[in-house]
């Protein structure tokens, strides 16, 4: 695949930021090469100069929308960054689960769920850790901005090598079936786990706040006045006691809005 010049590679990255708001860096110019390839031959092209025409001719929305997706970053794995989720396990959610004795409901959310893993991992951690729990009424929801991970998420389906990634054996046997090469949650893990496509810097609509929320290793690729942007709305769908937990690398541009609790070797959020 020839390289466009400079000029398509602007265009593409102001592509990428208005659908997605993540600024790219001339230095990942080379990460278009790769990630289109899959793009450029389902619409019969194969140079990215064909599609910087294609796009700036058709003014397609769903042309666009499907170059932010691909441009996206999906690294994930169950249990990423094992401190957050003990933090979890051992502090957070007895204090949550003591506040919700009177409603019996959990709420929680994946804001950047990518293929599914931080939330099957969630609801994993609350049924091999909470018995209690049982005939609560538990959500955890799940939203990326790509459909194509968002529905590998739905599937819940995933290659061996992909489940010896942070997943403990005793917990691969208990809550996932093997088929072949890969394995599949088991229903009372699905069940919990609800996934859909969203765009979190755009306006979201759920019926209750959450308890919960990670939004982890998500602003590194933001400006700083989108993410104050992303804050506000994160804020807003937070419970008044909730918990949010970002990447170890993150922390809110806004610090006046959020106490900074430091516990279990790294820290999580609070609203002010």
């Amino acid at each position: 695949m020839s390289a466009p010049p400079g000029a398509d590679y602007t265009y593409l990255r102001e592509v990428v930021f208005h659908h997605s708001q993540n600024v790219l860096e001339p230095s990942h110019d080379h990460l278009f090469q790769s990630r289109l390839v899959g793009l450029l031959h389902r619409h019969g092209m194969s140079r990215l100069d064909e599609l910087v025409h294609l796009l700036r001719a058709a003014k397609s929305q769903e042309l666009e929308r499907a170059v932010a997706e691909a441009m996206t970053i999906n690294e994930t794995s169950f249990f990423r960054d094992i401190r957050s989720f003990d933090l979890l396990r051992t502090e957070v959610l007895p204090k949550v689960i003591e506040d919700r004795r009177s409603t019996r409901k959990l709420r929680l959310w994946s804001a950047a769920s990518s293929s599914g893993q931080e939330a099957y991992s969630l609801a994993i951690l609350i049924r091999e850790n909470f018995p209690q729990l049982a005939g609560w009424n538990i959500r955890i929801e799940g939203t990326d901005i790509c459909a194509e991970v968002v529905k590998r998420a739905q599937q819940g389906r995933y290659h061996r090598i992909e489940m010896n990634r942070g997943l403990p054996v005793r917990l691969l046997v208990r809550y996932f079936n093997h088929i072949g090469e890969d394995w599949t949650v088991k229903p009372e893990i699905a069940d919990l786990c609800h996934f859909r496509q969203a765009n979190i810097c755009e306006q979201l609509s759920f019926q209750e706040c959450f308890d919960v929320i990670f939004l982890r290793n998500v602003m590194l690729y933001m400006s700083l006045r989108t993410r104050r942007v992303l804050l506000a709305t994160v804020r807003r769908l937070i419970a008044r006691d909730g918990f949010l937990f970002l990447g170890s690398a993150e922390q809110p541009p806004d610090r006046s809005q959020w106490a900074t609790v430091l516990a279990g070797g790294t820290c999580h959020y609070r609203p002010i």
